[in-house]
């Protein structure tokens, strides 16, 4: 997973190690992890990491 460029999400604060990261492979599959525990990684498809990234920004997370 060395070899992925990962991206912080453009919310995250500057210089803080809990930011959530993004990366492409080579095939086009999203890699997601924590900035503060790097090694843990989820593997998704494209449409997939699309569909959860409009759930969370509709609202279905926030908090009661």
């Amino acid at each position: 997973m060395s070899q992925l460029a990962w991206q912080k999400s453009s919310f995250s604060e500057g210089g803080a190690d809990t930011c959530v990261e993004m990366a492409l492979d080579p095939t086009g599959a999203a890699h997601l992890r924590e900035s503060a525990a790097p090694a843990a990684t989820v593997r998704a498809g494209c449409a997939a990491v699309r569909c959860f990234v409009q759930v969370v920004k509709a609202g279905a997370f926030d908090g009661p």
